[in-house]
């Protein structure tokens, strides 16, 4: 409805509205003329796009709340850590070297491993510098002349295993020499004569005795060790009976054998806290091993287990099939005769085949010797490790895979044998953790890789004994003399 006109109408019809003001010139070009243009004359094309972009921006000001998370969810798909199912997935390499690929690196390496006929036995060519800076010899002084009125005696307990115990025995043979006093035969049961109030007891003894001593302590050391001591006459016997049987079985390459200290037993595995391929029964199998032998010991509060590493640094130890590729990298073929020293290996069926079938030729004293003549010694674990020390004792190479006292006393017992050299096999474990994890490895890399650690053993078989090292691995020069021209010329010149 429309208002009335209070204007008296004069015939004439309802006039129209004023015009509209004039608008200033800045407008006459239409409403978008007044703000800054982005083809004002004398602007380049970047400043163009520029102007064009902002202009946008403030017209759509409410995208300023949005550009971040815009920004972030661009940075994170180019990155891909954040796929676009909404689902986040973070992708972990694994150092290299903490994961246990062997069984893919021999799938890899199986058939050109078999079919390389490019250099000889290893068992004929391995020893290279065992007589370069001259060899040694024995040298204990084993006459006595009176001995004194002793001035009382000791007792010592000879703790642990095997090689604890020859341990114990030898350095208390030592101070008693020394203290010039009477050693007894060590005897772990009770008995009246600890009255006695000239009696020593020392227990536990194995590590008792400083590694660096007098001389005369030194002497008496290598005086037990490497002359006095012996296995008794039965485990003796059986022990060489073995050697002579493996001599035998490869005659075809001069009565010469290789022998490994393996060691993988379930134990070995368990307290590693290395990780295989057994996948959840060798978790379940470690869980209860480590329980039954270290109760609580794993799974103490604040205790991290980092299997990764453990691998990496070298201290997983190694499986019968790292054993073998190692092996035959080095140079040693199918045909090569090898005495395995190891207890019962775990889950051996499985573990044990992929080494057979690089070595046919395998043997272990439970091959060699029948039930009957192992009966008397089968369940007792030192005497076992007794009969693997005289056969290794004995090899021409000798290959340790772990470490501990068995294969430190062996070496020390090989040099003293062998003119100063060891004749043994060391590997690199943290440089073969990193091959073992590299199933793109070809053969030839693999075995120059191989051979240059078969070579480093055997420069490093001749070796003196340091500060701080053991005389039972190290004899020279302690227990043993040169015998080259030029070091006895100046020992004859000086006196």
């Amino acid at each position: 409805m429309l208002a009335k006109n209070r204007i008296p109408s004069s015939g004439h019809s309802t006039p129209s509205p004023p015009a509209s003001p004039l608008r200033s010139p800045r407008y006459r070009h239409g409403r978008k003329s007044g703000r800054f243009s982005p083809f004002q004359p004398g602007r380049t094309i970047a400043h163009r796009l520029a102007w064009l972009l902002l202009s946008v921006l403030l017209r759509r000001q409410g995208i300023f709340l949005f550009a971040p998370l815009i920004y972030i969810s661009g940075m994170l798909l180019y990155m891909g850590t954040v796929s676009f199912d909404v689902v986040p997935v973070v992708k972990h390499r694994p150092a290299a070297g903490s994961v246990y690929r062997s069984p893919q690196v021999y799938e890899k390496l199986k058939i050109d491993m078999n079919g390389d006929n490019s250099s000889a036995d290893a068992i004929w060519t391995i020893w290279k510098n065992s007589y370069k800076k001259g060899e040694w010899r024995p040298c204990v002084n084993k006459s006595f002349e009176g001995l004194p009125e002793s001035n009382g005696y000791i007792y010592v307990e000879a703790n642990g295993g095997l090689n604890q115990q020859r341990t114990s025995i030898c350095n208390a043979v030592a101070v008693a020499g020394y203290l010039n006093a009477t050693l007894l035969i060590p005897n772990f049961h009770y008995h009246s004569i600890w009255r006695d109030p000239r009696i020593i007891r020392i227990s536990p003894f194995a590590n008792r005795l400083s590694f660096e001593a007098p001389p005369t302590v030194q002497r008496l050391r290598c005086l037990a060790n490497y002359e006095a001591l012996r296995f008794s006459s039965p485990i003796l016997s059986l022990g060489e009976t073995l050697v002579a049987r493996m001599k035998e079985r490869s005659a075809n390459s001069g009565g010469k054998y290789v022998s490994v200290h393996l060691r993988f037993e379930e134990d070995m595995v368990a307290f590693s806290c290395c990780v295989f391929d057994g996948g959840e029964q060798e978790k379940e199998d470690m869980k209860k091993a480590r329980e039954r032998g270290w109760k609580g010991k794993f799974t103490k509060p604040g205790r991290v287990i980092r299997p990764g590493a453990i691998r990496i640094n070298g201290k997983c130890p190694l499986t019968p099939l790292e054993v073998g590729l190692m092996l035959r990298g080095m140079g040693f073929d199918n045909n090569t005769y090898i005495f395995l020293a190891s207890g019962k290996i775990y889950n051996a069926e499985k573990t044990m085949a992929p080494l057979l079938e690089m070595f046919p030729n395998l043997q272990t004293k439970e091959m060699l010797a029948s039930e009957e003549e192992l009966a008397p010694y089968k369940n007792f674990s030192s005497r076992m490790a007794a009969i693997d020390y005289t056969v290794c004792l004995h090899s021409e190479v000798f290959v340790t895979t772990q470490g501990g006292n068995f294969p430190h006393f062996l070496m020390g017992h090989r040099r003293y044998l062998y003119g100063g050299h060891s004749k043994t096999i060391r590997p690199d474990k943290r440089k073969l953790a990193l091959l073992f994890d590299n199933p793109n490895i070809g053969w030839k890399s693999f075995k120059r890789q191989m051979l240059n650690m078969r070579s480093h053993s055997d420069s490093k078989g001749i070796e003196l004994k340091k500060p701080n090292d053991s005389i039972y691995t190290f004899p020279c020069p302690d227990c043993m003399c040169r015998t080259n021209k030029s070091e006895d010329s100046r020992s004859s010149s000086a006196t």
